[in-house]
């Protein structure tokens, strides 16, 4: 689609920032801006007056006909034949339909088709998609998702979200407004012939979690979400295609199952439900009512009991579940849709209603209001301009690289791991003969057999089909001198294997490996998979997922997804182990010169810090001579939270991104022989010349000795000056100043960003992303560098700069022609295989194992996890020379480490030991500083960021979010500690009051000393 298409959606970005920005994960949130049940399209656009002025003008030109014509959808056919395009034609112009629904197609013919009719249509048309599993369920050749029941298995939530944003960039090149997806059906019912895979589970809190994640992405994304099908079809075995299934449950049953997740979606704020063909005579009170034409349940239960304000849209009128009326589209309407679904005769049916009105059935009122709904949507969807899709490069834009690797990404944290109480998993990979049992097409498996051959030397063996008894026990006795079993499954339909399973009893372990949907195993395999050493269910067989099973079998990659639906009678919904990848080994710290006994007191500093608020949890790591003495993680995530910090989650290292970062990038340059300290900044920057910055040099960026200030606050430069009273800031609080910034600084958090600077989600001129749901311009970069050439320098003494190291990042970039992240990962992270270190980590991590920094309350307006906490590094779109990086402690010590090894690690070098020498240890003359590393403060101990024992060669770094990491050549002593201590508050500074990070340092030192 044209960006023009999306531009009133940018214009009212503000809007939306402030009404639909929330977290993620829980069902349960919803922004206190916005009223619970309150449709946050509506409610943000409830006070605009260009959307006010917009509808009014667009009603003054439709007669009621055309008014009515707006609450139909038309479906059609995306094929160019006469007759099809004459339709289309028709249904536009003559009956003003208010949106379309394309049938299963192809991209080419759906873009034609949806150009004509936008560029027929009076008032443009509101473009809908069935596609559950987006647009791959009804168009060929492009990003094919797994279906729900498999995505209910992933335990982060935050996936799901990342899936709606997807599909939604997707439907917008196509033109697609609205999805009518997620299914929020409990399918608690295995014989359900018609929702099954499409729901995500059978367990009612994890459904609504997941429908809500993906819808939130979905309506982020600019597209609307409709939940389906009100009040629930997933325990019933009739479809309702065919015929109208019957709910006989009572009130409090459908309150704890069927209608839960939708009232999940009705809190959060989400836009669209669809009521289904549904008989519920405990909700209506009669008997074989459709739900769709009963007002009980449409109008009393959904709008009026349950406050739903968003569309309600009906589900297909053409389906056999809804008939034997002669005017069914009358009589949804009568029952309080808005909006009415493949009408079977357009025609009769508008007919139908514009005498339903004169004879006085409907109001003419009723008829205006829904129009108006209508039409507001469309504006907030920036349909009050004619839209255009590009065809032209539509299918590489479809297909990104990106997609496919969400694709990948969804599909192996889906994998689940049952069973394992012997901890089979990972697998011994000293015991490298393994028999791979096949059960299915051998060539199907081929990918899984090369991905096992770097751990084991696997043999394979093919299970015949119809195998007798005798049979069966020839082909276990081949088995025999095999220490470990796998047997695959890569075929559903198993009854032809069923004498071999109920015979196959090894006395070796043995793991099945379902490469099949766990459902659709018939229930004679529960005595199989109940004595089995570990099942795993990987759910498909595509290569990937088949690589990715092979890691996790040798605990080379984790696992943690739970059962969406149970497996028999086996295994129940909820069941899952989690496997963790194999940590590096540990030492005793005794045999290295360290007394361990001391270092354990490391606990008792960080519980103190923990139970004093200090920080929420932490990561603590110490190295001696390149042997890890101690790692732990402690804590939990957040305050108050239930999720513990792993020592694989990574957190914001804010400015320690200055030494892990940004000067090992200007040390490998100067390695190169690209850069010298002597350099002027300006020599690569041109902005700078004819500035007073002119001659600054890069040693001076270094050591902080430029003359520029410590920081610039480039957003207000973003923030629209007239949109708040008073002023932005204030030293105390009062009832315009509410958010605390700082010791004696009080924020006004109600202001606008300048208008077309921003956008809740991605355009083709908003491409930096900031947070969640803001967006900002790319020029806006240029807006900050001229910010820092127009600056006043002032006298190069020692003055502490963020400004500096950004300006640093520049000149690596103009130097390298790369992004400085591209340049560190090709440099160093990549070729080091630090997996879990870099910069914007929601590209190459589950948010489930980044942690939280803190709740800007502010400037983005939500708690910030995966987005830098430095408001200049989130301008700069997360990748900046002051901070951005995010890591865990391990990976930062093996950082240090190959520093302190004079740039060798494991046994590749990355640096010359003359450029780690001379970075490491210059000082400078009138301060602490080293080239680009802070050092101890030996001429005034009281200001140190180090420990009192900390020796002068010691060179690190701090971060303000509650990080340290310091190297000692003198003891071959490396340490890490990684905390969140802004969690949810900016100004909580327990961490440096309790000397915490010092504390440990001294402790390290006590225990080195006593070992010695």
């Amino acid at each position: 689609m044209k960006n023009t298409s999306l531009k009133r959606i940018c214009l009212l970005a503000v809007l939306i920032l402030f009404f639909v920005n929330r977290p993620m994960s829980d069902a349960q949130s919803v922004p206190a801006s916005t009223p619970r049940g309150e449709a946050s399209f509506l409610y943000a656009m409830k006070d605009d007056a260009g959307c006010r002025q917009w509808v009014d003008s667009v009603m003054q030109t439709l007669s009621l006909r055309e008014r009515i014509g707006q609450l139909f959808i038309y479906t059609i056919a995306p094929t160019q034949t006469k007759a099809n395009v004459d339709l289309l034609r028709k249904v536009v112009k003559d009956y003003k339909v208010g949106g379309l629904l394309f049938s299963a197609g192809e991209v080419p013919n759906q873009v034609a088709l949806t150009n004509l009719a936008q560029e027929w249509a009076d008032v443009p048309l509101m473009i809908t998609l069935d596609g559950e599993w987006g647009l791959a369920m009804r168009l060929k050749e492009t990003p094919r998702f797994p279906r729900n029941m498999v995505l209910g298995c992933i335990a982060d939530d935050s996936l799901l979200y990342e899936y709606g944003r997807e599909v939604a960039r997707e439907c917008r090149e196509m033109g697609i407004h609205v999805n009518f997806a997620p299914v929020a059906d409990v399918n608690i019912n295995p014989s359900n012939p018609v929702i099954n895979t499409r729901s995500f589970g059978e367990d009612p809190a994890n459904v609504a979690r997941k429908v809500v994640a993906y819808a939130r992405g979905l309506e982020d994304g600019g597209v609307v979400s409709v939940a389906k099908h009100f009040p629930g079809h997933g325990d019933t075995n009739v479809d309702s295609h065919k015929a109208l299934p019957t709910l006989r449950f009572s009130r409090e049953r459908l309150d704890s199952v069927e209608l839960y997740p939708f009232r999940q979606v009705i809190d959060a704020g989400l836009n669209g439900i669809m009521v289904g063909h549904l008989a519920v005579p405990a909700l209506e009170g009669r008997e074989g009512v459709p739900t769709s034409l009963s007002r009980k349940i449409t109008h009393d239960l959904l709008v009026d009991e349950l406050r739903f304000k968003g569309l309600v849209f009906t589900d297909a009128l053409a389906m056999k579940g809804v008939s034997g009326s002669a005017s069914l589209c009358l009589e949804a309407l009568k029952a309080g849709h808005d909006q009415l679904l493949v009408p079977r005769r357009i025609k009769e049916d508008v007919d139908a209603v514009l005498r339903a009105v004169k004879h006085g059935e409907l109001s003419k009122e009723d008829i205006a209001r829904r129009c108006r709904k209508v039409l507001t949507y469309k504006y907030a969807l920036g349909l009050n301009r004619k839209p255009f899709v590009r065809l032209s490069g539509l299918s590489t834009r479809l297909n990104t690289p990106q997609a496919r690797d969400l694709v990948r990404r969804l599909s192996l944290a889906a994998v689940t791991v049952l069973g394992n109480e012997e901890k089979t998993l990972p697998l011994d990979p000293t015991l490298k003969d393994v028999a791979v049992v096949n059960v299915g097409d051998h060539a199907e498996l081929m990918p899984f057999m090369q991905a096992l051959r770097p751990y084991a030397e696997p043999e394979r063996f093919d299970v015949a089909r119809g195998m007798n008894a005798s049979q069966c026990a020839a082909f276990q006795k081949r088995l025999a001198s095999y220490r470990r079993v796998l047997v695959c499954v890569t075929e559903d339909n198993l009854d032809a294997y069923r004498t071999f399973f109920e015979t196959f009893a090894p006395e070796v372990p043995v793991v099945y490996v379902l490469f099949v949907q766990g459902y659709r195993l018939e229930s004679w395999m529960d005595g199989c998979l109940k004595k089995a050493s570990a099942v795993v269910l990987a759910h498909a067989s595509d290569e990937e997922v088949q690589q990715g099973v092979a890691d996790i079998l040798y605990g080379v990659a984790g696992a943690d997804g739970r059962l969406s639906a149970s497996i028999g009678e086996a295994f129940v919904a909820g069941e899952g182990v989690t496997i963790e990848p194999r940590t590096l080994p540990r030492y005793n710290p005794d045999e290295h010169g360290m007394d361990a006994g001391i270092l354990s007191q490391i606990d008792d500093i960080v519980e103190e810090g923990i139970r004093k608020g200090a920080f929420p949890g932490c990561q603590v790591v110490v190295w001696k001579d390149g042997h890890e003495m101690f790692n732990k993680a402690f804590g939990t995530q957040e305050k108050g939270g239930k999720v513990p910090v792993e020592a694989t989650d990574v957190y914001d290292l804010a400015s320690l991104t200055k030494m892990t970062a940004t000067l090992l990038a200007v040390m490998k340059l100067y390695d190169q022989g690209l850069l010298s300290l002597t350099d002027y900044a300006s020599t690569y920057l041109p902005f700078l010349k004819g500035t007073d910055k002119e001659r600054i040099t890069i040693r001076e960026l270094l050591m902080h000795e430029s003359g520029l200030p410590s920081t610039i606050l480039f957003y207000q430069d973003a923030i629209d000056k007239e949109s708040y009273a008073g002023t932005l800031f204030k030293a105390s609080a009062d009832r315009l100043h509410t958010v605390r910034l700082g010791r004696k600084t009080w924020g006004n958090p109600h202001f606008r960003f300048r208008a077309g600077l921003t956008s809740p989600f991605r355009t083709d001129s908003c491409t930096i992303q900031v947070s969640d749901s803001l967006w900002l311009q790319a020029s806006f970069k240029q807006e900050m560098m001229r910010k820092i050439a127009d600056a006043r320098l002032r006298d190069k003494r020692y003055r502490y700069s963020c400004v500096g190291f950004i300006l640093l990042q520049q000149v690596v970039e103009v130097r390298t022609g790369l992004s400085m992240d591209e340049f560190l990962h090709k440099e160093f992270y990549g070729p080091m295989g630090l997996t879990h270190t870099g910069f914007r980590p929601l590209a190459f991590l589950s948010a489930r194992h980044i942690v939280p920094t803190s709740t800007d309350a502010f400037l983005r307006k939500t708690t910030l996890r995966g987005f830098v906490h430095d408001e200049s590094a989130a301008f700069l779109g997360g990748v900046s020379g002051n901070a951005g990086l995010f890591s865990n402690a391990s990976e930062v010590a093996a950082l240090c480490q190959m520093l302190l090894d004079d740039g060798v690690y494991q046994g590749k070098r990355y640096l010359s030991a003359e450029t780690c020498r001379t970075f490491t240890t210059q000082t400078s003359r009138i301060s602490r500083r080293g080239l680009g590393f802070d050092k101890p403060g030996k001429a005034n101990e009281r200001f140190s960021p180090c420990c009192e024992s900390a020796p002068a060669s010691v060179y690190g770094h701090t971060g303000f979010t509650g990080t340290c990491a310091w190297v000692d050549p003198d003891n071959g002593l490396v340490y890490v500690f990684l905390s969140n201590r802004i969690s949810p508050d900016v100004c909580n500074n327990l961490l440096m009051e309790l000397d915490v990070r010092e504390r440990i340092h001294e402790t390290i030192y006590r225990a080195l000393r006593t070992g010695r």
